[in-house]
């Protein structure tokens, strides 16, 4: 009896530690982040089981290897990898941490892009959000035959692509935010706004060029519509918009304050001092509110607009050229005053 009392007793000591070495595997803290209580964690797509491992250990995540690698094999996580951006916790037990790796169960990433003029801009800016690097996203926008899917060609296709903070999620590919995009154009651009952009003769594609051209006109909101006026006051009468945004962008000098005659000289289809009409797509990526002042763009008689001399950032608008020009004239003495002469 006394033998079978210390049998049994060593094996209800052993049970218990045995217990004990499974729930601690299983449920006691095994994360550490050290000073912070939350990190994200990226599992690139097509990660396997020791690319995970690398990614945890190699940041000093995992305080006991041998548990985690123990129970993700007991879970038969390693035939479960799933891509994506997770968000992991101090002190999370490997029971925990594995179920979430196993469900993609991810944190969005709340994409966010603004000012964006060319599209190796808009690819370098996603690539910096998303998983999906520059290069595969700015050849899908230079893919012509790839963007016949949208009706849009390498021209038109910044028309897509509307500046706000949207939710992605991160392992999200280059054809998947494309395609997201469109679908938040085609979102955007309801019956009600298509018909009243024909109203103005334009297509959505024209509303956002001609949008694009009256952002880098003016940072003033209460000036939109009006500006947009002129546009449309210029095309119904086949004049040419004769914008300088348009004629900085055919150039590609950004940093040019002071368009020049030598500037109007740039053969280019953007250039609107040489060719009628709005350009083949936008010089930019518009706001909203400036695509709903072209919409709603001022009935007026204005056909010239000049940036006033009190470099307010308003400008003095007018209906006959000699007008115009004698605003012109007194902008340009008030920048040769400030030697901005370029």
């Amino acid at each position: 009896m006394k033998v079978f009392l210390s049998i049994l007793i060593i094996l209800i000591i052993s049970g218990g530690i045995a217990g004990w070495r499974l729930y601690h595997a299983i449920y006691q803290p095994n994360v550490f982040l050290g000073e912070r209580t939350t990190q994200h964690i990226f599992i690139p797509t097509g990660s396997n089981f020791q690319d995970v491992k690398t990614i945890l250990y190699e940041n000093g995540i995992i305080v006991n290897n041998n548990t985690f690698e123990w129970l993700a094999e007991k879970k038969n996580y390693p035939n479960h990898i799933r891509p994506g951006r997770y968000l992991i916790h101090e002190n999370m037990g490997n029971n925990e941490l594995i179920n979430l790796l196993r469900s993609g169960d991810q944190d969005p990433v709340m994409l966010t892009f603004n000012n964006i003029r060319l599209k190796e801009d808009l690819a370098g800016t996603i690539s910096t959000q998303l998983e999906a690097d520059s290069l595969s996203i700015i050849a899908l926008l230079n893919d012509s035959q790839y963007l016949e899917k949208f009706d849009m060609t390498p021209q038109s296709i910044k028309a897509v692509f509307m500046p706000n903070t949207y939710e992605f999620f991160w392992n999200t590919s280059a054809e998947q935010f494309v395609e997201r995009m469109y679908r938040e154009y085609q979102s955007y651009w309801t019956d009600s706004r298509i018909e009243t952009a024909e109203q103005l003769g334009l297509t959505p594609v024209d509303v956002a060029t001609m949008a694009s051209i009256v952002q880098l006109e003016t940072s003033k909101p209460d000036e939109y519509a009006k500006i947009a006026g002129v546009y449309v006051n210029r095309i119904r009468r086949n004049m040419p918009l004769q914008a300088d945004p348009t004629v900085i962008f055919a150039t590609g000098d950004f940093s040019i304050r002071r368009v020049l005659n030598r500037h109007l000289e740039t053969d280019s289809p953007y250039n609107t001092y040489k060719y009628a009409g709005l350009p083949p797509g936008p010089i930019a990526m518009p706001k909203r509110a400036v695509i709903e002042g072209v919409l709603n763009s001022e009935n007026h008689e204005y056909l010239f607009f000049c940036a006033k001399d009190d470099f307010s950032g308003y400008h003095a608008f007018s209906r006959t050229y000699s007008q115009h020009i004698a605003n012109a004239r007194r902008y340009q003495r008030a920048l040769t005053q400030r030697n901005i002469m370029h």
